[in-house]
């Protein structure tokens, strides 16, 4: 039902009720599930609604606002779109690995976590695709496709042909535009030579985000060295910083690329050991510090030696850093001194993945940035006499929650490193965002191990296959 208010100094306004109308109430007479009460009703049920007819007019007699509202889609993972691609059968189980080692190698995705987060080149593929090359990355023609392969390989048709055609095409008339029938009229040597005349590259490589502040129209482009940042209007740019995710660029956040830019290089003070100047930057990577300038290459040398850099620790802002700061970020590495048990020098690093310990070849991580600065030698010393961990950080547990009823294993609830998750010894299930770990009793446990194995089984894996042994060299 909708009711429809006017006046208002926003003008007018449309409501809107929701319900069912009960036309035989049956049990419900005599009961109401969860309630003592037959005239009380259950908060998430639908509200009952009185009978009504059709063009009958209501009058409103109260307004109720309630709040809605919805989460995004998650992001892909490699188990959720091999699954997407099992349901539009695209692919066969072969095929899967390779086809997610392509997607990366090639850099139209990259993985935060477990997720797969598209790049600027995707989005730039993807419309080079869906506007000139439509007809091959059509569902249905991708998945005809398969099928075609598939009666090639049970002998059904015969390969050379089939090749020929695609390739070459049928000798048919074409028919308009490029969709699926063109591919295999004309084939694919003559679709995409007469299409690419018609590519745009920059049209292509251009997506648009909308207007500044300024009303002027803002572009994320992609070009030979990257993606960036550029101002239809002025034909300002800015290099867009690695890591960032396209839903992640806001009007809000490419003004700030745009302002940082702006900035450009600023000089901090000088190095009180070396006189040399220190520049504060902003890069592909983010913000940084800089010790000096570039000092041209000598003659006959491979490589132009390049000044010492920092990049700011996090919770750093650009617009704060001072001298003692760039001058604090930049005496990283440090040795600490030797260790008395062993002679070797222990020294504290920043690295790719966090701050480190390094002795010989033997590395150890460090909480954060802050332990990093204030870690001393006697205290690195003592985290080498503790055994080294190796692979992922120790799980910790959090509940011993009993055997499961079926296989006698023991399980548990442990926090690890993408969150809590109950395991057998086997089987890791994750516990759903917003349970609590500690509440997971045996028969939510058994229902999460049971849900993760059948997925992994869907996928065609069996968790509880013997392991394969590596056979030894000789």
């Amino acid at each position: 039902m909708r009711f429809r208010a006017d006046g208002g100094e926003l003008g007018e306004a449309v409501f809107a009720a929701s319900g069912k109308v009960i036309q035989f109430p049956g049990f419900l007479r005599a009961y109401v599930e969860g309630s003592d009460d037959p005239n009380a009703r259950l908060a998430d049920q639908e509200a009952i609604l009185p009978p009504l007819s059709r063009g009958q007019q209501l009058e409103a007699r109260g307004l109720t606002p309630t709040e809605h509202s919805t989460q995004p889609p998650a992001r892909f993972t490699e188990a959720s779109l091999v699954k997407e691609l099992e349901e539009r059968g695209i692919g066969r189980p072969s095929t899967y690995a390779a086809i997610l080692e392509t997607i990366q190698d090639r850099g139209y995705v990259w993985k935060k976590g477990s997720a797969l987060v598209p790049t600027f080149t995707a989005f730039a593929v993807t419309n080079l695709l869906e506007q000139h090359l439509t007809g091959l990355v059509e569902i249905d023609f991708t998945a005809r496709m398969e099928d075609d392969l598939d009666s090639i390989a049970s002998g059904d048709r015969e390969a050379n042909r089939w090749l020929h055609d695609f390739y070459f095409g049928r000798g048919a008339v074409a028919t308009a535009g490029n969709g699926a029938e063109r591919v295999t009229d004309v084939g694919l040597k003559e679709l995409v030579s007469s299409s690419a005349d018609q590519i745009d590259a920059r049209a292509v490589c251009s997506l648009p985000l909308g207007k500044n502040s300024r009303g002027e129209e803002i572009e994320a482009r992609v070009g030979r060295f990257g993606p960036y940042l550029e101002n239809a209007e002025t034909q300002e740019r800015a290099t867009l910083p690695d890591g960032l995710a396209p839903d992640e660029l806001t009007i809000e956040k490419a003004e700030e690329i745009f302002t940082a830019a702006a900035q450009g290089d600023r000089v901090l003070g000088e190095d009180p050991e070396t006189s040399k100047p220190i520049y504060l930057k902003t890069g592909r990577f983010g913000p940084y510090v800089q010790l000096g300038d570039a000092e041209p290459a000598k003659k006959g040398a491979k490589k132009t030696p390049k000044p010492k850099m920092a990049s700011l620790w996090k919770g750093m802002e650009p617009g704060t850093v001072t001298l003692e700061d760039a001058l604090n970020l930049l005496s990283f590495p440090k040795t600490l001194g030797t260790n008395p048990n062993t002679g070797e020098e222990i020294t504290v690093q920043d690295g790719r993945y966090g701050p480190y310990l390094k002795m010989g070849k033997d590395s150890r991580s460090l909480k954060d940035h802050e332990h990093m600065a204030s870690i001393t030698l006697d205290q690195a010393v003592e985290i080498y006499q503790q055994p080294k961990q190796r692979g992922r950080a120790a799980s910790t547990v959090m509940k011993e929650i009993g055997e499961h009823p079926d296989t006698g294993l023991a399980l548990v609830v442990k926090n690890g490193r993408f969150g809590p998750y109950v395991t057998d010894g086997v089987v890791n299930a994750t516990v759903p965002k917003g349970q609590d770990p500690t509440a997971v009793d045996l028969d939510r446990a058994v229902e999460l191990i049971a849900a993760r194995e059948q997925k992994m089984r869907d996928q065609g894996k069996d968790p509880r296959a013997p392991k394969k042994r590596r056979a030894r060299r000789k």
